[in-house]
């Protein structure tokens, strides 16, 4: 028969097994025995993740042919992460307006690019300047959409100055002889529900209609370059415009929806991306994004520089604000440097530049405009 423990020994064997769980297990709550921070923050682990991610379709090549491979691979593999694009349907397309301005005519048109989705635009138009002319598809950023680069103020009235962030570029673009064909992205400005529209001018609706695209399995990329790709048919009917000089340029959201379309459709001759070339693991991953940024599955094939190299050889110009708080600017140095090793591979590092300008996230075009003007010239 065992013998009977003490209350003793009881009470010494219980502080013996504390002491020991102490030791094997310490306290969350003890900031002296262990520092969780890092592993408590999501953001910190995903950055970690970033450096094991896969890219298995990251640039590697060393000559044109190879390169040319990639870019086919990846191109193929890029469509299906956006969620593939449908089949081309009948433009039915209309004029709503036309108006003279002062050195350039500002025509407002609406076109059909999928059944049920109609995309609105300005076509703007020099006044002098030999025709047919070089035509830049001109997309912009998160605010009030297509009217804040078009030079319509936020009660439908012309304005005078180039104010905001975008600075009116699309009037830049036409001050320069070439026709801007300014769209509007789904879910700015006129592409809005009711229920943002209630929420004034600036608000977007790209979380309830980015998100609806994720449960389809394709993306608010995807769906705008379409409708981008679209926009280029619609160019190719106007007798007015070289289908054959091209260009596509914009900021922030405009620059993103540039990017990928520059990288997709060959038909867009050169580009001009402000505000947005960065890594995707300094900019979406580490700062808060809206959903329209985001393509599922991408870090498993490409970086954000192998997306802009895509669209080599053909003219490529970047541009950042230094202190651009939302694409930090190391991260388009050091995005722009891996593009231009897919352009050195090319034999054309010159059709690639870059601009890091003094400023924060807005557009600025000191050169990025005239090298799209040489570019479609």
């Amino acid at each position: 028969m065992a013998s009977r423990l003490t209350r003793r020994e009881l009470g010494l064997a219980a502080l013996a097994a504390g002491a020991l769980a102490r030791t094997a297990s310490p306290s969350v709550s003890d900031n002296k025995s262990m520092d969780l921070s890092s592993e408590l923050d999501p953001v910190a682990w995903t950055r970690k993740r970033h450096a094991s991610a896969p890219l298995r379709l990251t640039f590697r090549a060393k000559t044109r042919p190879d390169a040319e491979r990639w870019q086919g691979e990846l191109r193929t593999k890029l469509v299906d992460l956006l969620g593939g694009f449908p089949e081309r349907t009948p433009l039915r397309a209309v004029t709503r307006e036309k108006r003279e301005l002062a050195g350039y005519s500002r025509e407002t048109f609406l076109f059909e690019s999928r059944p049920g989705v109609v995309v609105l635009g300005y076509l703007l138009t020099p006044a002098a300047g030999k025709r047919p002319l070089s035509a830049v598809v001109c997309i912009p950023g998160h605010g009030r959409g297509v009217d804040d680069i078009v030079g319509i103020d936020e009660h439908g009235n012309d304005r005078s100055g180039k104010p905001g962030y975008q600075h009116d570029f699309a009037i830049q673009v036409v001050e320069r002889g070439m026709a801007a064909v300014a769209i509007e992205p789904m879910a700015f400005g006129h592409r809005r529900d009711e229920l943002t529209r209630e929420k004034g001018p600036s608000a977007t609706a790209c979380q309830p209609a980015a998100g609806s695209a994720l449960l389809f399995g394709e993306t608010m990329i995807g769906w705008r370059v379409w409708d981008v790709m679209r926009t280029i048919d619609w160019i190719e009917t106007r007798p007015e415009l070289d289908a054959q000089r091209v260009g596509c340029m914009g900021i922030s959201g405009g620059g993103t929806c540039t990017q990928f379309s520059s990288a997709l459709d060959p038909r867009i001759k050169a580009a001009f991306v402000s505000g947005y070339l960065n890594t995707f693991r300094d900019s979406i991953m580490s700062v808060s994004h809206c959903i329209d940024n985001y393509v599922p599955g991408i870090l498993n094939w490409a970086e954000n520089y192998d997306v802009a190299g895509l669209i080599a050889p053909r003219p490529f110009f970047s541009e950042g604000g230094d202190r651009d708080p939302i694409f930090p600017v190391e991260a388009t140095r050091e995005s722009f440097n891996r593009v231009k090793q897919v352009y050195q591979v090319f034999g054309k590092p010159q059709n690639a530049q870059q601009e890091i300008f003094e400023g924060v996230h807005e557009f600025h075009g000191v050169r990025g405009l005239p090298f799209l003007s040489a570019a479609l010239a």
